[in-house]
């Protein structure tokens, strides 16, 4: 009977267990998935209730990269908190509200400069800093890449906290880059990962999802690390495949290993081995791929690099992210011409000595007489300088044609702050010249170092007033027999004339320019046999969306140096040999363009070279619409434009003239046979392959108009595919 009376009162306990088991399980699943909180993401167009001090934050959030910094990657879409407003110099904080710390973690993307206290983002709680956290970069080069970074705030729950981001720093990385704040239970944790792969062919194919995070990856054999730079790893579908050349590790064990993925991630197994390149089928075939501009197979390029003539070879060097679509990862490729037309690319001639430490811009010459001492064997001895961003300036020399290229032991032959040196002879010293910029006593400048041997550089001079990717170079002035000027280029495009001994520069008037637009950093040819006086670009900003390559250089144009009524200047023409390209021709004399008239209505393709002579005289101008792109000449202003970029360019003798050539991606615009010169972007609507011309308000008169159609410098290229 007792044992009866028992059963009950077990039962209703054993229930209550069970129920409060699993009313506790179902609390602890509802506190583990509870909603993420997003305290910021910067999309909107001012800060909200975040308030300011000081200039570095702006008034607003930043969309992406600011003025003169290097492009900003890793943020979420459109805006950020980026404190480079005016440049590193500026100073301020950017405040939060409060909010209530509710949820175990704060996870937040962050970059910049590494200098705790001073650029840094701080979690106050009771107006006490209680964690704080700073960007990567401490030293010069970096990346402008903003990483996750996760504080654990259990500590502080149900208290109230506000965020502080601070620039206090005036220096390199003086500021600091702040994306995505987001309150979670979860822990984002990703944790490093590894693969072996056994070399048995030429290249390694890696998938790049733009925009995914930015991760880095390090090829090691052994304990030796060969190669290590940053990709945006595709962890599932991928945009495009670069590749790296692993053929000198065949039939060794290649360890790849990314500093931290998902557990879950796939995008090591996607790595594969090829012998050819990635869709080989499709190169150079691309839908926006320039026809007769330089572009790089894969990945981004910027400025050109050793610009040099040798055994019959132009080579092109130039600044190259082999492993993705925006700048980082800075080595040095390479491709060469016979005709400056026809271009074949070449493995990475120069990699970074190891991570963070770039191989930044510089120059090459022919050391014909072997004054460095570094010649091996018959072939022709180049010698290149180049900024490492860890070191300083380095000298390189190559004895197999420019295909590779070894460091000189001494290396650096200079430590300032600066970058870019331009290797030169001056036949009047009879030495070597560096021009090299040069950041001294708070303004920018362009130093003089000369030496006998490459090797050993002494101190001659500095003038101020220009900014990075210096070229020098002397030209005698066309009509007059005898005479010479030397220019100094700089990288926005403007240029002196005047003379240099080999110690000191010496100005005879103001800065003058050429090239308008997208256009920067250019670099003359060392060394061509003719004398003539080449250049390239890089056509800044020309960029190639959802394609496996980006940014493009301008075409190569002849230097001469003429005489106009202001005094000599610099014209800039496209190099002889472009007529090569040339194929159907339509031709128009002396004719009246009434409005309505389009003597061009039926042309359609997306490459033409367009000579014109209008006569201005009486009219306000004309236009010419480029596949939907209008460059317009306005003639009571004497200016000409193309998407935002106006030049001066008066008539001569009542007529301009103006040559222009039309590629996928860009309009580059040469006015009075080269008097100036405009490179602009301009990749075109599907629908639109049109030409059209016109007066402005009224009739006008053309007195020539040639239009050429242009082959492709790519097609029927198999050494290029």
């Amino acid at each position: 009977m007792r044992s009866q009376s028992i059963r009950p009162v077990c039962c209703i306990k054993a229930i209550f267990f069970v129920l409060f088991a699993f009313a506790l399980a179902r609390s602890t699943v509802e506190a583990v998935e509870r909603t993420d909180i997003l305290i910021a993401d910067f999309e909107g167009d001012d800060y909200g209730k975040w308030k300011t001090t000081g200039e570095a934050f702006g008034s607003r959030p930043a969309r992406g990269t600011l003025p003169n910094q290097m492009p900003v990657t890793g943020y979420r879409g459109k805006g950020l908190v980026n404190s480079f407003h005016g440049g590193d110099g500026s100073t301020g904080t950017l405040t939060s509200p409060e909010f209530k710390l509710e949820r175990r973690y704060l996870h937040f993307l962050i970059g910049g400069g590494k200098h705790p206290g001073e650029t840094c983002m701080n979690l106050l709680v009771d107006g006490k800093v209680v964690r704080t956290a700073s960007g990567p970069n401490d030293k010069p080069g970096g990346s402008e890449q903003l990483n996750w970074h996760t504080w654990d705030v259990a500590e502080f729950a149900g208290k109230n906290g506000a965020l502080q981001v601070v620039d206090r720093a005036t220096g390199g990385w003086g500021h600091i880059n702040v994306d995505h704040i987001v309150l979670s239970d979860r822990q984002w944790v990703d944790k490093p990962a590894r693969r072996d792969i056994v070399v048995g062919m030429n290249y390694l194919h890696l998938p790049v999802k733009n925009g995914a995070p930015r991760r880095r990856v390090r090829f090691s054999i052994g304990k030796e690390t060969m190669r290590e730079f940053e990709i945006e790893l595709a962890d599932g579908p991928a945009d495009f495949q670069v590749f790296s050349d692993v053929s000198a590790y065949k039939g060794k064990t290649l360890t790849v290993a990314v500093d931290a993925l998902p557990a879950d991630s796939k995008a090591l197994a996607a790595i594969r081995q090829d012998n050819a390149l990635p869709a080989t089928n499709a190169l150079y075939r691309e839908k926006l791929r320039p026809q007769f501009h330089f572009t790089s197979r894969r990945g981004w390029l910027n400025d050109p690099n050793g610009l040099v003539w040798c055994d019959g070879e132009y080579h092109l060097y130039y600044q190259h992210n082999p492993y993705g679509w925006d700048w980082g990862n800075m080595h040095w490729g390479h491709a060469v011409s016979s005709d400056l037309l026809h271009w074949r690319e070449l493995p990475e001639a120069l990699y970074p000595v190891r991570f963070g430490d770039w191989a930044f811009s510089g120059s090459a010459v022919v050391d014909k007489h072997n004054t460095s001492g570094f010649r091996k064997g018959d072939a022709s001895l180049l010698v290149g300088a180049f900024t490492s961003t860890g070191r300083g300036e380095c000298i390189v020399f190559s004895n197999d044609r420019g295909r590779t290229w070894k460091e000189y032991t001494g290396n650096p032959v200079l430590k300032h702050a600066g970058r870019d040196p331009r290797l030169l002879w001056h036949p009047g010293r009879k030495c070597w010249i560096m021009a090299v910029y040069d950041e001294f006593e708070g303004k920018q400048w362009i130093a003089f170092y000369s030496s006998n041997d490459l090797k050993k550089w002494t101190f001659e001079s500095r003038i101020d007033g220009f900014f990075e990717c210096p070229d020098l170079f002397e030209l005698p002035i066309e009509g007059e027999p005898g005479k010479t000027k030397w220019i100094l280029h700089a990288a926005d495009g403007r240029y002196l004339l005047g003379d240099f001994d080999g110690r000191v520069f010496r100005k005879e008037s103001g800065k003058h320019r050429l090239w308008y637009g997208n256009y920067y950093a250019a670099q003359s040819f060392s060394d061509t046999p003719d004398g003539r006086r080449i250049q390239i670009g890089w056509g800044q900003g020309i960029v190639f969306p959802q394609m496996p390559f980006n940014q493009q250089m301008t075409v190569p144009c002849q230097l001469t140096l003429r005489k106009t009524p202001d005094g000599a200047r610099l014209f800039a023409e496209p190099t002889r040999g472009f007529d090569k390209l040339r194929n159907a021709h339509h031709y128009w004399g002396q004719t009246n363009l009434n409005p309505g008239d389009n003597p061009l209505e039926k042309l359609r393709g997306d490459r033409f070279e367009i000579h014109a002579e209008v006569e201005v005289a009486d009219g306000p101008g004309f236009s010419f619409t480029l596949r939907g792109i209008p460059v317009i000449y306005n003639a009571k202003k004497n200016e000409l434009s193309c998407k935002g970029v106006t030049a001066p360019l008066s008539p001569i003798k009542g007529r301009v003239e103006l040559r222009m050539l039309l590629d996928r991606g860009s309009i580059e615009i040469f006015g009075n046979r080269g008097g100036i010169a405009i490179s602009v972007g301009a990749v075109p609507a599907d629908d639109n392959r049109s030409l059209a011309v016109s007066g402005l308000g009224g009739a006008v008169r053309l007195h020539s108009l040639d239009v050429y159609e242009l082959r492709s410098t790519w097609r029927n290229e198999k050494e290029k595919r």
